[in-house]
């Protein structure tokens, strides 16, 4: 099951939705390469990729958030927070099972459920502030 992106899910800020599409993009990547039946290694791969992209994303938010003192900064750093925590132990059990139909089925109810759920919320709240804040502070 691919998870599309949709114009419900854009925030207004053209970087945050570009990375959380690429996000969607990578995680359909990882659940195609396990329906053709690739190679454990090649799955991990991917799994790694999205894990690092996950991160990679969230930092650039939060430093955002800091630069713009964002007045929501410590919400949206725990529910950050909360889903690399629930990534490393998907992560864990890719690491002691191997890729496995219940891996990929938890994997996709996680980004579905939160992500959806954190973009049409938090993100697009704070989107909506950068889009009025102030000129960037020096940090």
């Amino acid at each position: 099951m691919t998870i599309e992106w949709n114009q419900e899910l854009a925030t207004g800020n053209e970087e945050i939705d570009n990375q959380h599409k690429e996000m969607f993009k990578r995680f359909n990547d990882f659940q195609s390469a396990y329906s053709l039946g690739k190679a454990q290694t090649e799955l991990q791969k991917i799994f790694t990729f999205l894990d690092d992209y996950v991160k990679f994303h969230f930092a650039m938010e939060e430093d955002l958030q800091i630069r713009h003192s964002y007045p929501g900064y410590a919400v949206h750093k725990k529910e950050h927070d909360s889903f690399i925590q629930n990534f490393k132990k998907m992560e864990k059990q890719l690491d002691s099972s191997g890729v496995t139909s219940p891996l990929v089925i938890q994997a996709n109810m996680a980004l579905v459920s939160w992500l959806f759920g954190h973009i049409k919320g938090t993100d697009r709240e704070f989107a909506a502030f950068l889009s009025n804040a102030l000129p960037m502070k020096e940090v």
